[in-house]
């Protein structure tokens, strides 16, 4: 996906196999910087959780002969936790910048180019921009031309990955600053949005209270409304189990799986505060990110 340009197809065949053997090879390719991200996120998580633990462990937090495994359970502040995607972001910037400098430095003493196009360089390849104003390899013949190929596909190979990841990371960020921004200014010009979402609250639960009527409602005998036909009773007004049950099934049915899973003791590695918002989950590497980092945590 770079796409430099200056070795392109000439013939009508091979035009046709660029555009065959490309469906397969970009398809791969983001495949592979996928598993990569996945791997390196996987990887910082470990060492990062091991820090915590160590630190723990001095602040006499956790006790000295601490295993992981079915003990954790009963560790507070370790369940459910995950690396800041802030840490993780850092770590991944300090990685591409350093991968940048060590590169720039060999294209500076190879190809000849100042050390600011060299880094300008870098960037573009890495990033998969591709301008094309500048590409390493191309003269007739380099000192040690075999190993300096090598570096330059290794350099390019774990720039690009390098890169990728950190996109995807600042992107995290990038949605923690929007749902902030949304949050802040959410329904702020329009006061009768606000009181309207205000007066709903949760979906499933029986809030006793008034309740604005859209319709006048006729008043049976005894002087109750029909809980058929209305979404709320008056304050005052008795409810059933039955009608409790089925307005709070949602609610019931997540409390009951997570003390099946309390009970059988896996629970899942979720964090409890996880807000749920419009970009939240996602596929392909945001999946990835959002299963392996804590970037949508209230605390954050």
């Amino acid at each position: 996906t770079l796409g430099f340009g200056m070795t392109t197809p000439a013939t009508v065949a091979g035009k046709v196999f660029l555009i065959v053997y490309g469906l397969f090879g970009c398809a791969g390719t983001i495949l592979f910087f996928n598993l990569f991200l996945e791997r390196i996120i996987s990887l910082l998580a470990f060492i990062m959780k091991a820090c915590h633990e160590r630190q723990l462990r001095r602040s006499g937090l956790l006790p000295p002969n601490f295993r992981r495994g079915p003990a954790m359970s009963g560790v507070g502040s370790l369940v459910g936790w995950k690396p800041s995607v802030y840490h993780v972001m850092l770590i991944l910037g300090i990685f591409a910048i350093t991968l940048s400098c060590c590169a720039s430095a060999m294209y500076t003493a190879v190809e000849g180019w100042n050390y600011v196009d060299s880094l300008y360089y870098c960037f573009v390849t890495f990033s998969t921009i591709g301008f094309g104003d500048l590409v390493s390899s191309q003269n007739a013949a380099y000192q040690n031309q075999g190993l300096y190929r090598f570096g330059n596909f290794i350099f390019i190979l774990m720039g690009v990955c390098c890169i990728y990841s950190l996109f995807n990371v600042i992107s995290i960020v990038i949605k923690q600053v929007l749902n902030w921004v949304l949050k802040k200014f959410e329904c702020r010009c329009c006061p009768k949005c606000h009181k309207s979402s205000a007066r709903l609250g949760r979906r499933n639960a029986i809030t006793p209270g008034a309740r604005l009527r859209r319709h006048n409602i006729s008043m049976d005998a005894d002087g109750q409304y029909d809980s058929d036909t209305e979404g709320r009773r008056l304050s005052g007004e008795m409810i059933s189990m039955r009608e409790l049950t089925a307005s709070n099934k949602v609610s019931l049915a997540i409390l009951q799986k997570q003390l099946s899973e309390t009970a059988n003791g896996y629970p899942r590695n979720v964090c409890i505060n996880t807000r749920q918002n419009g970009f939240s989950a996602g596929v392909g590497a945001l999946a990835i990110m959002n299963n392996r980092l804590a970037e949508t945590s209230d605390s954050r």
